[in-house]
Order: C-alpha cells, then sequence, then structure tokens
C-alpha cells in the first residue's frame, strides 16, 4: 500500500549485508520484513553475553554462530560465516549484487569497500557510545561531521586520493564514555536508517 508497484523492485532485489551485530541485525530484520529475501550476510563472530543489549535474537543462541543463527530466524538468507579483510575485499565479486550495506568496525575494510563498491555502498560509521537516536545524520562521507570514526575514515580515504560520493550514516553526539558500552536505541536506529536507505535507492532504480 505504501510502495505501489515499486514493492516489485524490493521482491527482485540482491543485497549483501556485511556484519550482522548491533546495528546489521536491525537491519536484516528490517528488510526482511519488507519483502527482500534475496539478502547474504557475512560475519566470522558468535554470540556472548555482552551481545544482548544490542543485538537481535542473541539471548537465544549463546556461544553460536551469528550467521547459522540468523539462518534460523530467515531461513531465505545466503550467509557466509567468515571475516571481512582488505584482501577479501579487493577479491570478491560484488557485480552480481544491487547494494553493498555496511555494517562492519574494522576501518581497514571499510577503506577498502568505498575504494571498491562506492556506487553500490551504504556505510554506518560509530553508533557506540551514544544515547539519543535524534543526532543521527545522513551524507555522503565527505559531509559528516561530529563523529571521529568517520574523520579517520576521511583522513585515510584523501590520503588514497580517493574522491568519490558514497552515503554514510553517523551521529552527531558526542562520545558519552570512552569505553565502548553501546544503547540499542542507537545502534538499532543506524540499523533502521540503513534499511531506510537501501529501500529508497532500490525504489527509485
Amino acid at each position: 500500500m505504501l510502495l505501489g508497484d515499486s514493492f516489485d523492485k524490493l521482491e527482485g532485489a540482491k543485497i549483501l549485508l556485511l556484519g550482522v551485530g548491533g546495528v546489521g541485525s536491525f537491519c536484516l530484520d528490517c528488510l526482511y520484513r519488507n519483502g527482500i529475501k534475496d539478502i547474504t550476510i557475512i560475519d566470522f563472530d558468535s554470540y556472548d553475553e555482552s551481545n544482548q543489549n544490542r543485538q537481535m535474537w542473541s539471548e537465544l543462541h549463546n556461544g553460536e554462530s551469528k550467521v547459522e543463527s540468523m539462518k534460523e530466524h530467515y531461513p531465505e538468507i545466503e550467509i557466509m560465516d567468515m571475516k571481512i579483510t582488505p584482501e577479501w575485499v579487493n577479491s570478491f565479486d560484488f557485480e552480481p549484487y544491487d547494494l553493498i550495506l555496511d555494517a562492519i568496525d574494522d576501518i581497514h575494510a571499510k577503506l577498502a569497500l568505498a575504494q571498491r563498491c562506492y556506487k553500490k555502498l551504504i556505510s554506518a560509521t560509530g553508533s557506540a557510545k551514544r544515547l539519543d537516536p535524534t543526532k543521527i545524520e545522513v551524507a555522503t562521507i565527505w559531509k559528516t561531521h561530529g563523529d571521529r570514526f568517520a574523520s579517520k575514515i576521511r583522513y585515510e580515504l584523501k590520503k588514497r586520493r580517493f574522491t568519490k560520493k558514497y552515503p554514510v550514516i553517523f551521529s552527531t553526539e558526542p562520545a558519552r564514555v570512552k569505553v565502548k558500552g553501546s544503547f540499542v536505541g542507537v545502534t538499532g536506529a543506524f540499523g533502521m536508517t540503513m534499511c531506510s536507505l537501501a529501500i529508497q535507492k532500490l525504489i527509485e532504480k
């Protein structure tokens, strides 16, 4: 009812989601509930007790593989249990996918993704250490502000003489702590924002 004929574009979309933690797990759930089933997820981690404040389904799968656990709840997805590294990014075939959704933390892999996949990329930066989801914004990587992680990414991309644009989800809220605490109201909102951006891009095609 909301999308009309554009809904067919979601059913036919092919998505690669990198990372299914505090951001990626909510993005996956949002995509799946909106009719996008051809999703490949990649993550190397297993759930532990510390994940339960922010990662979907973690309380049911303590000690288990994240991607294997996700397959139980979203049976039509494809899974890859592996760590995303710059070497992997440079060798993987991204061509079949309509969008690449980056919900990982590793800055080196993020830089490689930007250089290789910027035309299809939606990336999230730092969602930890914050409490206010209303401070979340979307801009190109060059227009991000108030986020130290995004600043590091911009700096490293400039060093590589990378000048292209791609959308980034970030928060302007200053970090409240030095340790890496997190709040699902922000990490989940990052994931929902990523899902929204993906859907908007797909229906605009």
